[in-house]
C-alpha cells in the first residue's frame, strides 16, 4: 500500500527537460518528446547494462524497430507509435532515429577507449541534429558546442562517463534566439560541468530555472 502512494510522487517528479520543454514551440512540444524518449530508451539500455552483449542486441532492436517506421511497420511500443505519430511528419525520418543507436553502441565497451570517446563525442551532436531540424536552425558552433556539454553532463549524471569539475567561463557569443530551446541544455550542462559529479545539483530546482531564463533572455551559455 505505501509504495502504491509514493510512485505518483516519485512520476511527477521535474526534470530538467520539462522545464526546457516550455521554451519549445507548443507545437512542437510533443515531438520534442518523442525524440528524447527515443534517444532515452537507447540511453538506459547502456546505463543498466550488465552484459554488453545482450545490451548490443537490445539496442540493436531499437535500431531495426525504427528503421520500419519508414516502412509503414509500426510496433506496439509506445514510444515507437508516439514517434512514428509525432516525428515522421516533421520529416525526421525512423532512419534518421536509427543513427543514434551507431553513438550509444560505441559507449557499451567501455575498456576500448577510442570507441567509448567516439560514443561520447558523437552522441550529442546526433541528437541535436535532429532537434535542430524540429526547430528549423543550422547546427551552427554554438549548437554543437551546447550538444557536447549536454550529452557531457548527461552522460555524467547516468553513471556512464566520469565528469570532472572544469574551470569555465562564460561563452562570449550569443545563441540566435531560434536556437535557445535547444541551446538551453548548454546550459545547464555547463552549469554542471563547472561542478562535477557525482553527487550533482538536482534537476529543475528554482537555481536551474533562473539560469534558464537568463540563457532564453540573453542567449549566453
Amino acid at each position: 500500500m505505501s509504495s502504491r502512494r509514493q510512485r505518483p510522487s516519485a512520476i511527477a517528479e521535474l526534470r530538467d527537460r520539462d522545464l526546457i520543454r516550455l521554451y519549445w514551440p507548443t507545437r512542437l512540444r510533443p515531438a520534442f518528446d518523442a525524440l528524447f524518449a527515443i534517444d532515452e530508451a537507447m540511453g538506459d539500455v547502456v546505463a543498466l547494462a550488465t552484459q554488453p552483449a545482450l545490451a548490443a542486441i537490445k539496442l540493436a532492436w531499437w535500431r531495426e524497430r525504427l528503421e520500419d517506421l519508414d516502412q509503414g511497420i509500426v510496433p506496439a511500443e509506445p514510444r515507437l507509435q508516439v514517434a512514428a505519430r509525432e516525428l515522421l511528419p516533421q520529416g525526421i525520418s525512423g532512419g534518421d532515429l536509427a543513427q543514434l543507436e551507431e553513438s550509444w553502441a560505441l559507449m557499451l565497451d567501455s575498456d576500448d577507449q577510442n570507441s567509448f570517446m567516439r560514443g561520447v563525442a558523437s552522441r550529442g551532436p546526433a541528437l541535436f541534429a535532429l532537434a535542430a531540424c524540429l526547430l528549423g536552425v543550422a547546427m551552427d558552433e554554438l549548437v554543437e558546442e551546447a550538444a557536447r556539454s549536454f550529452a557531457a553532463a548527461d552522460l555524467g549524471r547516468r553513471r556512464i562517463f566520469d565528469l570532472a569539475p572544469l574551470e569555465l567561463g562564460r561563452s562570449r557569443n550569443r545563441a540566435h534566439r531560434k536556437a535557445r530551446p535547444l541551446t538551453a541544455f548548454g546550459a545547464l550542462a555547463r552549469r554542471d560541468m563547472r561542478t562535477g559529479g557525482p553527487p550533482f545539483e538536482p534537476e529543475a530546482t528554482p537555481a536551474r530555472a533562473l539560469a534558464l531564463a537568463w540563457h532564453r533572455l540573453t542567449g549566453r551559455i
